[in-house]
């Protein structure tokens, strides 16, 4: 369980973490982004939209923010892992969201 906590706004902190480069991309999204056809530089230039979907406060090594985003009409989601204590963020994964899983807007979740 998490030792860390959730910033009052995560959106805010997730937001200027990446706008000052305090960003530590893991191995595994290093691995999805080529295969996703996601860049690094559309993750940091949709800040100004970045849209928290959902929030995992007792994960299992930092709290997480899963955050929606677009640019040019490419949606996708991007999972932080906050680190308030050394301020910065840590980018897990991104993804676009399967439409069978997440509503029209891909915003919620479907309901099984």
């Amino acid at each position: 369980m998490a030792l860390e906590r959730l910033p009052e706004d995560p959106l805010a902190f997730i937001r200027k973490c990446v706008l000052e480069g305090r960003v530590l991309w893991t191995y595994h999204v290093n691995m999805r982004l080529s295969q996703r056809a996601i860049t690094r530089r559309i993750i940091v230039e949709s800040t100004e939209v970045y849209e928290v979907l959902e929030t995992y406060p007792r994960d299992k090594y930092l709290p997480s923010v899963l955050v929606w985003s677009q640019q040019g009409g490419d949606i996708f989601h991007i999972l932080f892992a906050v680190d308030v204590t050394s301020d910065n963020v840590r980018i897990v994964t991104a993804y676009r969201p399967d439409p069978l899983q997440w509503g029209m807007e891909l915003k919620m979740r479907r309901l099984s």
